[in-house]
């Protein structure tokens, strides 16, 4: 309800929300395009994803491999893409986050914010 009594004008809302869904639709791709890094091992390991999570590269230097002890190398992966994925998460809020507030600020679904 709009102050003084009056009703929202409906065209109106309903151009913000189509402008809020082309927007976040546009943060979307730009998350699925842009790629993040993290690293485990001082850097033995690397992985990159993208903003959406998506794992586009694992780089593993051959000092990491030692061919008695695999379990160091597979902890090592998993905390490199672990890294990489907690720097997604920190993207999504960064470019969803503003879009999330203006469609009521309860965070969006499927996202951890």
């Amino acid at each position: 309800m709009i102050p003084g009594g009056g009703q929202p004008n409906m065209q109106e809302l309903l151009q913000q929300a189509q402008k809020m869904q082309q927007d976040l639709a546009r943060a979307q791709e730009e998350l699925a395009q842009t790629e993040v890094d993290g690293q485990a091992g001082g850097g033995l390991v690397k992985a990159t994803v993208t903003g959406a999570g998506e794992i586009r590269n694992l780089v593993i230097d051959p000092k990491a491999v030692d061919p008695e002890d695999t379990e160091t190398l597979a902890d090592l992966v998993v905390a490199a893409i672990q890294a990489a994925n907690e720097n997604a998460q920190a993207l999504q809020q960064q470019k969803l986050g503003p879009l999330a507030e203006g469609l009521g600020g309860g965070g969006m679904p499927g996202l951890p914010f």
